[in-house]
């Protein structure tokens, strides 16, 4: 394996937390300094065999991660892979990421775990256009990147990690309660309130049926 060392500095977060949608990265895709110690230089990266990569952040970096990405806690979290070329220009990214996760339960605030195992893919393309429309809908293949001189695994974990993150935690016996919208001043009506209405509209079905008929 290719001894890569994980360097958080070198991480950027390129997403808006509302949607979870990663934007594609704008950093200088040509410089010569690479953009962390993660990075691989394309240039130097073999034509023939693909290239082998693997991450595991220790626990400073995790908790650095989890706080960036809103969790409660972070385990166990693992990214290998390889990059290989793509016709005679491209390059892909693949791997399997792997981590434990802790988030707040969205009905109880409690801890709920949950283990991730996924895979990722990430193409890299040297005729990649990007589109800076902001009405412009999102395109369907969001595993394509534009290529540039480096190629960094550090940074895909982060973006992985966050678009496999489940959106709704929740514990296991955890019951959200029914909402119930009316007018103000009056109160909602109940589920056991509601069914003898929803019985009198079955009824005036079949009457309108018979009439069909």
């Amino acid at each position: 394996m290719l001894p890569l060392a994980l360097n958080l500095p070198g991480f950027y977060l390129a997403y808006t937390n509302s949607a979870l949608r990663f934007k594609k990265r704008k950093h200088s895709l040509m410089s010569p300094t690479p953009p962390s110690a993660t990075s691989l230089r394309v240039a130097g990266l073999s034509q023939a065999t693909p290239t082998p990569f693997a991450l595991r952040p220790d626990a400073p970096q995790m908790k650095t991660i989890a706080k960036a990405l809103g969790l409660d806690g972070l385990r166990k979290l693992s990214f290998e892979g390889e990059v290989k070329p793509v016709g005679s220009s491209d390059w892909q990214l693949t791997g399997t990421l792997g981590a434990t996760v802790v988030q707040p339960c969205v009905v109880t605030l409690e801890p709920v775990t949950t283990r991730i195992d996924t895979q990722v893919v990430r193409t890299y393309l040297t005729t990649y256009e990007e589109i800076d429309e902001p009405e412009a809908e999102m395109p369907e293949d969001d595993t394509t990147e534009p290529l540039g001189a480096w190629i960094d695994p550090g940074a895909v974990i982060v973006e992985a990690l966050t678009l496999a993150l489940p959106e709704y935690p929740r514990k296991g016996d955890a019951a959200s309660e029914p909402v119930r919208v009316t007018e103000p001043g009056k109160e909602a009506m109940t589920d056991e309130q509601a069914r003898p209405f929803a019985g009198l509209a079955a009824l005036k079905d079949e009457l309108g049926k018979d009439r069909d008929d």
